[in-house]
């Protein structure tokens, strides 16, 4: 069998009518896969798809490419793997519609058999669309990766061998494999399927065989039951991975095709006692939700990106992502199963009623079952998938009819897997948005504006919870959550206590929360057993749902409150704990030492040039802070310094003289406040508790600032990306974060530059490069090898001296 990437050769270009002439904008350009059709397309303040899509437009686009198709695959059947193309994918050969894949977010085949033109040149077209169909940046085409395969009509098809372990002792465990053997020939034939599982270590752990009848034209599955002795546990602290290589062989012993998967050995269970125990131990899911998109190469799925934002998720202190609102890709799963990080998976944003014009909804109710196939055929061999979500703040939730949809939904995922949990994302008063006006909790919920899902929920504020914690609330969704096996909460940390009372077997997991409130959040969770986790909105920020997490300056001139909507430019939703370029933002060093992970303490300063203004905030966003003593403003100027500890008191000491002392928790849990002078210099933070000094931090007053430019590892692949970290900062590597400026960057050797960003949430800079501005004296390229061999990345600013960083680019595929 031949499988290989499908991922050179290709052009993009808007499609056309059939009656369309083509213009100069309109010519096809070469793009190699995996590609966002739209990130570097024109913004502007009118565009139709708005604040959603941080005011990228959309469009219908073609992607083709022409292959050579030899004489010797006519009795091959060949195929294409798509692992996602968004949205309405329709695959032509030749001109002939091959497959139509509506869901954007589903991998699928082509199968090119019936069109296929032996011995010359074929060509693919693939169209994709993308159009106010999303509630925040989607991104548009051929963004994941694309493999042709070409085998023997008698196949393993793609996700044909799952794992699962439903039998583990401390001394062997079962591994129940099932293999789909597809017959696409006019015969029966009797074949023979042999399995070998490799332990961690590589060594083989069992192996077993039998034989399958596969009637012409169809398929059948072949199961055995193997003992792994001993078996190495999958946990979060020791992520094992064993492997099973699947091998089909004819009746006379050759082999025809061959697969292997990927799965871990891991005992997973849940009570309102005893919470969420994976292998015996307890477990509090310590959250991120996250969108799908990379930053500065928008939606394009690369696997190196998926692996870099997992491993830096983990660091940060997360052990758990919730993929947000839509099924994850390989590539994360693979990586989170590699580092250890447990996954909730979700279907869907909608159900059967809209949230935006063109959607999915209308066509959920014919697709949905192959919707949940796509889902769990992907998911069913990873270990870090511990739940799938059957949805998102669904608006027919709390409806007879949600009802029967939550029902069939949850037992759908069951049937196709039972040995995971089920949840779902529930907000109690999207779900009742319209018995609102009539029913609430006390206070004017209908009031609030409900044109936009987050500035409603922003404009209610407290009055949030005590709607979610209302009788209406409880009654409507009753049926909803009682299918599920864990109930996701949105927004409602009001219900877990109550719920405790009212559903003493009801397990909770905060499925979305403010991160403004982590401190509360997370003392609930560790008191109350039946809550086993919380997931921040977001780990990693995002492109769409433009400034949800902005700090507004109220006197700036020309200012007017827009909601949670941010204005053009804005492009950054601007809430993630982690900015798009992969550095932590302040809010995740309190998230770590509120988690109890750090001691250390952390220092913040607040910019002085705005001290004393007043400002707008939301409940997605953090204070507008930088880890930094160096700020253009006159010594003496008066600045607001937070030490983020977990210490009853910190001391502020500027040079070596006291500052004062400050209580820890006095406005806000783990922080402690101090108004004083800039001066430049050196501030340091101590903590104390008891009156013993449990950490100390220090910042100081960069020199003068030069450029630098550091690869996060010198050695890629050929498959994978490079990183490249760009700040302005001096000779011992202190960064100058009040002092941008205009940065260029050129590749050269066996490199392209795919993307430079930073994270600024409103700008109007590409993401194509090759100059971008820094943001608090930072910026980050990525480029993607052109071949093997070696790449040099030249950062250039006017006056300072280049900075380089070499890359060296071998050695295997990338994860």
């Amino acid at each position: 069998m031949i499988r290989e990437p499908f991922l050179d050769g290709w052009t993009v270009g808007p499609k056309l009518g059939a009656f369309e002439a083509p213009t100069p904008e309109s010519a096809p350009r070469p793009v190699r896969l995996p590609h966002d059709a739209v990130r570097d397309l024109p913004r502007s303040a009118d565009s139709d798809q708005g604040v959603h899509t941080g005011y990228v437009p959309g469009g219908v686009f073609e992607y083709a490419k022409s292959f050579d198709v030899p004489d010797g695959w006519r009795d091959k059947t060949v195929r294409l793997e798509f692992e996602g193309v968004y949205r309405d994918a329709v695959v032509f050969l030749n001109g002939d519609a091959v497959v139509h894949e509506p869901n954007g977010y589903n991998a699928f085949e082509a199968v090119l058999d019936p069109y296929l033109r032996y011995g010359e040149q074929n060509r693919i077209t693939v169209e994709a669309r993308a159009h106010r169909d999303s509630r925040w940046y989607s991104g548009a085409g051929i963004y994941r990766p694309v493999h042709l395969v070409v085998a023997d009509p008698l196949h393993i098809p793609l996700d044909g061998t799952s794992v699962t372990t439903p039998d583990i002792d401390a001394d062997r465990a079962i591994a129940s494999i099932a293999t789909t053997v597809r017959n696409g020939s006019r015969h029966t034939r009797t074949l023979r399927l042999m399995w070998a599982v490799t332990a961690p270590n590589g060594s083989e752990a069992a192996s077993g065989t039998a034989p399958v009848t596969v009637l012409p034209d169809s398929e059948a599955v072949a199961r055995v039951r193997l003992t792994v002795d001993h078996p190495a546990l999958w946990s979060q602290t020791t992520p094992s991975l064993h492997h099973v290589r699947t091998t089909l062989a004819d009746e006379d012993g050759r082999v025809i095709d061959a697969d292997t998967a990927t799965f871990g050995i891991r005992r997973l269970q849940v009570d309102a006692r005893r919470g969420l125990r994976v292998n015996g131990e307890t477990v509090k899911l310590r959250g991120a939700c996250v969108h799908h998109d990379s930053g500065p190469l928008g939606a394009a799925t690369f696997a190196d990106a998926e692996d870099r934002r997992v491993r830096l998720l983990k660091a940060a202190g997360f052990n758990a992502l919730r993929s947000a609102h839509n099924p994850m890709s390989r590539a994360m799963l693979n990586a989170c199963d590699r580092h250890g990080v447990f996954v909730m998976d979700e279907l869907t944003d909608t159900w059967t009623r809209s949230k935006v014009a063109f959607d999915a909804a209308p066509g959920f109710a014919a697709r949905w079952r192959h919707d949940v196939d796509a889902l769990v055929a992907k998911d069913l061999n990873h270990p870090s998938v511990i739940m799938y979500s059957i949805g998102n703040e669904i608006l027919e939730l709390a409806t007879p009819a949600g009802s029967a949809w939550s029902r069939r939904l949850a037992e759908a995922i069951r049937d196709r897997d039972d040995t995971r949990l089920v949840t779902n994302g529930i907000n109690g008063i999207i779900a009742n948005l319209d018995r609102l006006g009539a029913d609430a909790a006390p206070g004017d919920a209908a009031g609030a504006d409900a044109s936009d899902p987050n500035t409603m929920m922003a404009t209610m504020g407290d009055m949030m919870a005590a709607a979610n914690a209302s009788e209406l609330v409880t009654k409507s969704t009753e049926e909803s959550a009682a299918v599920l096996d864990v109930v996701g909460f949105n927004y409602a940390e009001s219900r877990y206590e109550l719920d405790r009372e009212l559903f003493p077997n009801r397990v909770i997991v905060g499925s979305e929360t403010f991160p403004s409130r982590i401190e509360k959040m997370w003392e609930l969770v560790e008191r109350l057993d039946h809550v086993i986790g919380d997931f921040t909105w977001t780990g990693w920020d995002y492109l769409g749902e433009a400034g949800i997490g902005r700090v507004d300056y109220t006197d700036e001139p020309g200012y007017e409150p827009t909601g949670t909507a941010g204005p053009y430019p804005h492009l950054l939703a601007g809430c993630g704990d982690i900015d798009i370029t992969g550095h932590r933002r302040p809010v995740s060093f309190y998230r770590e030492i509120v988690f109890g992970l750090r001691t250390e303490p952390y220092l913040t300063v607040h910019p002085p040039r705005h001290h004393g203004r007043p400002t707008a905030t939301t409940p997605w966003s953090w204070d507008d802070s930088a880890s930094s003593w160096t700020w253009d403003a006159e010594p003496g100027a008066p600045v607001t310094v937070d030490v983020y500890a977990p210490a009853e008191e910190v001391e502020l000491l500027r040079d070596g003289v006291s500052l004062g002392v400050a209580t820890v928790g006095a406005e806000k849990a783990f922080r402690a406040r101090f108004e004083t002078e800039y001066r430049p210099g050196e501030l340091v933070a101590i903590a104390r508790s008891g009156g013993q000094e449990i950490g100390r931090t220090a910042v100081r007053t960069a020199g003068e600032p030069g450029l630098t430019a550091s690869a996060e590892r010198p050695e890629i692949t050929a498959e994978g990306l490079g990183f490249v970290a760009i700040a302005l900062a001096d000779a011992e590597g202190v960064v100058a974060s009040d002092a941008d400026r205009l940065v260029t960057v050129t590749v050269e050797g066996d490199a392209e530059l795919v993307g430079l960003g930073t994270g600024r949430i409103r700008t109007e800079e590409s993401f194509a490069g090759p100059s971008v501005t820094t943001f608090e004296g930072r910026a980050l390229a990525i480029v993607r090898p052109t071949g093997r061999g070696a790449a040099t990345v030249t950062v250039s600013a006017d006056g300072l001296v280049p900075a380089v960083a070499s890359l060296t680019i071998a050695g295997p595929a990338s994860p």
